[in-house]
């Protein structure tokens, strides 16, 4: 019975086994950082037959941009030097590609040094006749032909492969369930409180996208590792003796918090320049996808919790608070590097 891993007896002995292996594990992944998922976007704009504006971003959110550019085919040529700015969490390189009578339809576009990464790019080209092309490079499939004929559309699974890509590489907000799954205790409040956390960043995920409500991404980033380092602070004082509002209450805990995760969804989202009629459909998907990828990270959690039933681990007392600890640590060196990036 899942019941029987949240028994307060069976918590007592067995919490710092599997707490301390899991926060092992994370901080083995580290070097990846949160949100190492954000996607690249590689616009061209026909101005004139074979003549395009470029725009060309490049995520910077987690440390220096990745080496990858775009590979135009042969007969393209760059006829206007690239000028690049900053933004916020990536730089943008803009201007013009020539690419004669032949154009682009039927060539080949790629992205060098993709295949090396875990990012997508997000390819967009609109043609002088009003005509659009879109593509999902990945860096198993880094280059792409181009059609005008309705093959090159990104499709439902496009967007749900982003959803898991984003949540299993976004490290915070895994480390944030990962506090909830501590704390809870009992299957039907698991239920609730997973719920409440989906029900609210969907909530805020749609606003967002749909442009209803407009958040700076720099500060939601700092506020989510926040929310974390707020559950780790809740865990260590369990275990002192003291049981705060997400013992109590954790559902209210995860819609609460899970309004500001929503945010730091929709900024994935939001930098794929994705067109309004698309956006109901890429919102859609792209959610299923998150909330997959945060089911299978919950399933295989509980499963680990079931293999070690049959292990009799018996860990010195003083080990009980080392997940919180290490948890509000790595969270509150996320919240520091955070908030210097806004000031």
């Amino acid at each position: 019975m899942l019941t029987d891993f949240f028994h307060p007896c069976r918590r007592k002995h067995r919490l710092p086994a599997w707490g301390l292996v899991l926060i092992l594990l994370f901080l083995g992944t580290l070097q990846a950082r949160a949100h190492t998922s954000l996607p690249g976007y590689l616009a061209l704009q026909e101005t004139s037959p074979g003549t395009f504006d470029l725009v060309w971003k490049v995520p910077t959110a987690e440390g220096p941009p990745p080496a990858i550019y775009p590979v135009f085919p042969v007969n393209c040529a760059i006829s206007k030097p690239l000028v690049a700015e900053q933004a916020a969490g990536a730089i943008i390189e803009r201007g013009s590609v020539e690419c004669g009578a032949k154009g682009l339809t039927g060539a080949a576009l790629a992205i060098s040094g993709l295949n090396v990464t875990i990012l997508d790019v997000l390819v967009r080209i609109t043609f002088a006749d009003g005509t659009s092309v879109q593509h999902m490079l990945k860096p198993l499939e880094t280059s792409f032909i181009v059609h005008k004929d309705g093959k090159n559309r990104i499709d439902a699974w496009g967007y749900i492969s982003l959803g898991v890509g984003h949540i299993l590489y976004g490290i915070d907000h895994l480390l944030f369930v990962l506090g909830l799954l501590l704390i809870v205790r009992g299957t039907g409040l698991l239920l609730k409180t997973i719920t409440a956390f989906t029900v609210a960043h969907t909530i805020t995920l749609g606003l967002a996208v749909f442009g209803v409500v407009h958040v700076a991404p720099t500060p939601v980033e700092a506020v989510i590792a926040l929310s974390i380092v707020f559950l780790a602070v809740e865990l260590a004082q369990h275990h002192r003796g003291k049981e705060g509002l997400t013992y109590r209450q954790p559902w209210i805990v995860a819609f609460a918090f899970g309004l500001l995760h929503g945010f730091g969804f929709a900024g994935t989202l939001s930098r794929l320049g994705i067109p309004a009629g698309d956006i109901p459909q890429a919102l859609l998907f792209f959610n299923l996808g998150v909330e997959g990828g945060q089911l299978a990270f919950v399933a295989v959690f509980l499963g680990f919790v079931h293999s070690l039933r049959s292990l009799e681990i018996h860990w010195p007392a003083w080990t009980q608070p080392v997940p919180a600890y290490t948890i509000g640590s790595v969270a509150s060196f996320w919240l520091i590097q955070r908030c210097a990036t806004i000031f």
